[in-house]
């Protein structure tokens, strides 16, 4: 008998867990892995292109690469997902499965921050990276401001990692001087897990010469014309308005509209079972972005969250005892510029609150970082 698994999503939680469950169970496994881009990219690698440090194609791996036993890739649209009878319909097919597993991230609304769309910028999708890159070249003077529209979002270091990335972009064009940058963060700290890596960043920060803002978020964006010329603004949540000529924004995430109407998610995302990424509907798991489990959304965690809703999904297939519970354990890498990353490793849910251990920035873990990519590139794709 074969096991047949519906994965929707091939970010890093559901590739994870689908090469886990093809390595398990090979021609015992009937696995269709649903997404509706034709490559998968790291998030890190956005950063990369916006700041040119390489061109978009270089940074996609196309699915038409993963090649695994078991295991069918389809590039559809999910349109409707039935929860109770395991149902997922594309705008071409329509499946079912023994186990679902909804791995479909988190989508950006752009249109929850007035002015946005019209007068600022995101750096947080691809496309909106790609226009960023071709807008930088024309920023030589004026107020740069880094800012999150709300919370939460994908990868918390990423803002940090923006204004630090920023800075070095202006440097190497010699108008940094002409400039300012203003970062806009809702938290207390840069990283709130991991003090030492918070003042790390707020050192860098000072460095640096970047404003920073804590416990604030950026409501809109606003354009306001007089006889004196065009002025834009970052108006936040307090009401303070801050002089902006380029905005890098971090738009508000949401789950993706599939999953709203589906009946899985409660108050805004899917929340699970934390030990083992259970939905309330039986054989039905989520993992990642899409959750509500409580780490951050970030690749790093729903890739640790594939490999134990696997584990769940072989055992139950093969009679065997649960293993070991979700901890919430993952590492980050957090670009400081001039070459060198930082790593936190944090451990959310082992003991009572979360926990990150700091590794100060060097080249080691520029090293390091590039590893983590290569690494995963081959156990996915095979290259």
């Amino acid at each position: 008998m074969k096991l047949r698994v519906t994965v929707l999503g091939a970010g890093f939680g559901g590739l994870e867990l689908s090469t886990l469950l093809s390595e398990a169970l090979g021609d015992r496994l009937e696995l269709t892995l649903i997404d509706q881009n034709d490559a998968f990219f790291f998030g890190f690698s956005k950063l990369d292109v916006l700041f040119g440090r390489k061109p978009a194609d270089a940074v996609k791996i196309p699915y038409s690469t993963l090649l695994k036993p078991g295991l069918t890739f389809h590039r559809e649209t999910v349109t409707a997902i039935d929860p109770v009878t395991r149902t997922v319909t594309t705008q071409c097919n329509r499946y079912e499965a023994d186990v679902l597993v909804v791995a479909l991230g988190a989508d950006y609304d752009i249109a929850a921050t007035p002015g946005l769309a019209e007068w600022g910028n995101e750096y947080y999708s691809f496309s909106g990276a790609e226009k960023l890159r071709d807008i930088l070249p024309g920023f030589t003077k004026g107020h740069a401001v880094v800012g999150v529209c709300n919370a939460p979002f994908k990868c918390p270091p990423a803002p940090s990692e923006g204004a630090l990335m920023l800075h070095d972009y202006l440097v190497s064009r010699g108008v940094r001087d002409a400039c300012t940058i203003t970062l806009v963060i809702p938290f207390g700290s840069p990283i709130p897990p991991s003090p030492d890596s918070s003042k790390a960043l707020l050192k860098a920060f000072e460095e640096r010469n970047i404003r920073f803002i804590p416990q604030r978020k950026v409501s809109s964006i606003r354009k306001l014309t007089s006889a004196a010329g065009t002025t834009k603004l970052a108006v936040l949540d307090d009401g303070t308005q801050l002089p902006c000529d380029l905005f890098l924004g971090i738009p508000q995430h949401v789950a993706p509209d599939v999953v709203l109407q589906s009946g899985l998610a409660e108050n805004g995302w899917i929340p699970v079972d934390r030990t083992r990424l259970r939905t309330k509907y039986p054989n039905v798991y989520a993992i990642g972005d899409v959750t509500s489990v409580g780490t951050p959304k970030a690749g790093v965690f729903a890739e640790g969250a594939a490999k134990i809703a696997a584990a769940s999904i072989i055992a139950a297939f093969n009679g065997s005892d649960d293993p070991a519970p979700y901890t919430g354990s993952g590492s980050c890498y957090i670009e400081f510029g001039k070459g060198t990353v930082a790593r936190v490793d944090v451990d959310f849910f082992s003991g009572p609150k979360p926990v990150g251990i700091h590794y100060d920035a060097s080249a080691d873990l520029t090293r390091d970082k590039v590893n983590f990519g290569t690494s995963r590139k081959a156990r996915w794709f095979g290259i």
